[in-house]
């Protein structure tokens, strides 16, 4: 295994937010993203970058966001393409009902990813 002399320091600061964001001390990612994506792509993962800690959005919602409902087919294509799946938080997203709907990583891990963040957010003050 490598020292942490050897890990360049942006992939520390990755695994250092991420690990702060398991144990219920992080709720927004401060790292500088480059994701690979056509335009509409990137317009998409800004857009989930902004859904709050412990909320939730449905793609029809954030088809209205970016100005066209009838894009929601390809919100939810870009949605299921984001390379970052926590960082961009993408797990957010839920189905007009309120059902979950495709995760990449699996419904049972969007389901979890969703449980720590209400858990984490209910145990907040304020």
């Amino acid at each position: 295994m490598p020292s942490s002399k050897e890990i360049p320091d942006f992939l520390q600061s990755a695994v250092q937010q991420l690990d702060d964001y398991f144990k219920g001390n992080l709720e927004n990612f401060n790292l500088k993203l480059n994701p690979k994506g056509t335009d509409f792509q990137q317009k998409v993962w800004k857009a989930l970058s902004e859904i709050p800690f412990g909320k939730t959005c449905s793609y029809l919602e954030l088809s209205r966001k970016l100005g066209d409902e009838k894009a929601i087919r390809a919100v939810a294509s870009a949605n299921g393409k984001n390379p970052l799946w926590v960082v961009i938080p993408c797990h957010r997203v839920i189905g007009s009902d309120g059902s979950l709907t495709g995760y990449a990583g699996g419904l049972y891990r969007k389901q979890w990813l969703l449980n720590h963040e209400n858990n984490t957010s209910q145990l907040s003050m304020f």
